[in-house]
Formats: C-alpha cells, structure tokens, sequence
C-alpha cells in the first residue's frame, strides 16, 4: 500500500497525522525541525521530494503561504521532481491570492492541487471532528475525500479556487473576534467583583455561549495558555483577511480592531502561547 505524505507537524499537523495514523493509513513525513516527527508511528523523509516519492496523496499543514511556497518551489521542494498524476491537499490557511498562484504551479507540474483549510483545533482534530473547507477539481476532492472523512465531520465542498480560503479567513474573524470579546468580558466582570468562575459560568449560560467559549473557557479560568492555536497564528489570518476586505473595496471594523489586540502578545513574546492568552494581556492591561 502506498504511504500517505504529510508535511508540517505543529500542533495540529501532528494532531492531523496522528488521526490518520490512528484510522490505518501508513504515513511518511517530513517537518523542518525533523525531531517533532520523532517518536511517530510514521516513516521519516528527508525532504519534501522524498516525500512525493514515496506517495501519492500529500497532506500539507503549515504556519503560513510562505512556508507553503518554500515547501512547493525550494530546493528539494515537492515540485522538484516528479510529481505527475499526484494529489496535494493543503490545509493550510492561506493568503486568497498566494492560494491561486499554488493550484496554477501544481497544475503546471502535471499534480493536483487542493486548498482544504480545517475549522477546528488540536482537540476536534484528534477526533476527527474537524470541519474541512475545500476547493478544486471536483474529481481531485473524490480521490482525497475518503481521507478528509477520517479527519473532518463536516466537509464543505466549495469548488471555486480560493473560495475556501477566503471563507477560512471570513470564519476566522468570527473566532478571533468572540475570543478577544470573552477575555476582556472576563476582566471586567472580575474587576465588577466577581469570581472569574462565576464570570465564565454566567458569560456561558449568557451571551457568551459559544464553540469558542466551550473550547477556552476552563483555560482562562486556569490560566494555562499551552498552545493549541496560537496568537501568532489568528494575527496572521486577520492580517489576510484585511488584505481580502482592501480588494473587496470594503472596511473591515471588528477584524481590524481585533487584530491589533491580538498584536499586543508579541510585546512581551506570548504569540507563541494559545489564543486564549490574550486573556492575560487584557488582565495585565487592565492592571492586574
């Protein structure tokens, strides 16, 4: 049986992997700090190359389209060699215009290319419950449809070229946007005097019912921010989807405000903590 490929293994790659892993598929992998895929039930690569060699499906999952590029076009890049009748499934969350540019350099090296971004995060990927966006050829989603069931519950099939992205990155304002909203509500109503459960557990029951809240809210109350989706990696999206409201020709309020929230994680290095640190920031903003 040919192995499936998969390159990228931060907290969901790996997550993602695993998951295939766990249903039977025979993986192998290749990551740029090659000791994350150490100790996994997975053959190692060298190099993307080596990786298209070895299969004929490739799951990529990366922080962003510059990592992205690097993989396709680099020295020792899937696109180096030959590649010719295979499927590269990309779940990555891409810039909408970088994402085209992919599917025309695949095209051109005879392999097919699919933009499948995940709704979802380390938890709902181990289980298999990711929702999976998807665009491109209708007959490469039937090849890699019975893969993207073992790791979604919820497959959108969306057709167009970059459609999918763009409706990652329309999702992602929601995320963002309830996740900076229920940390500061958090704050300010332990600054009113109550007890941060008591907050959480009103903001639940509440206004503040929502996947977001189930998903973070036993982080904010014990404070541990270990990464399953990063600050750095929500900023990044709602960098690129200012750049989709800019070509749309339209203003972009909630998403630009919440961006720049996400910002202040940098100023003292959390951006690589989990979202739900941001918490932190608007405590220590607020004056803890």
């Amino acid at each position: 049986m040919k192995k499936i490929g998969f390159i990228g293994l931060g907290y969901l790659g790996k997550t993602i992997a695993g998951r295939l892993i766990s249903q039977g598929e025979e993986l192998v992998i290749w990551n740029r700090t090659i000791e994350k895929g150490r100790g996994m039930a997975a053959e190692l690569a060298d190099c993307p190359k080596q990786v298209a060699q070895r299969s004929n499906v490739i799951f990529l999952n990366l922080f962003d389209s510059v990592a992205v590029r690097a993989v396709l076009t680099g020295d020792g890049g899937l696109l180096d060699g030959d590649i010719a009748g295979k499927l590269v499934i990309d779940t990555t969350t891409n810039h909408f215009s970088d994402v085209l540019g992919f599917h025309e350099l695949c095209s051109k090296k005879g392999c097919r290319y699919l933009e499948a971004p995940v709704l979802g995060s380390v938890v709902p990927a181990s289980q298999g419950n990711l929702v999976i966006l998807v665009s491109g050829e209708a007959a490469a989603y039937e090849t890699a449809r019975p893969y993207l069931e073992k790791i979604g519950k919820t497959i959108f099939y969306l057709r167009e070229p970059a459609l999918a992205s763009r409706m990652k990155l329309v999702n992602n304002l929601v995320l963002g946007t309830f996740m900076a909203v229920i940390a500061e509500a958090t704050v300010l109503g332990e600054r009113s005097g109550a007890a941060k459960e008591t907050v959480l557990d009103i903001l639940s029951a509440g206004a503040g019912n929502s996947g977001v809240m189930n998903a973070k809210k036993e982080r904010i109350l014990n404070e541990d921010f270990s990464t399953h989706f990063s600050a750095a990696l929500i900023y990044k999206d709602l960098h690129y989807l200012q750049d989709l409201a800019r070509t749309l020709r339209m203003p972009l309020f909630t998403g630009a405000v919440t961006k720049e929230i996400f910002a202040l994680t940098f100023k003292d290095n959390k951006e690589p903590l989990d979202m739900s640190v941001v918490y932190e920031v608007m405590k220590t903003g607020y004056g803890s």
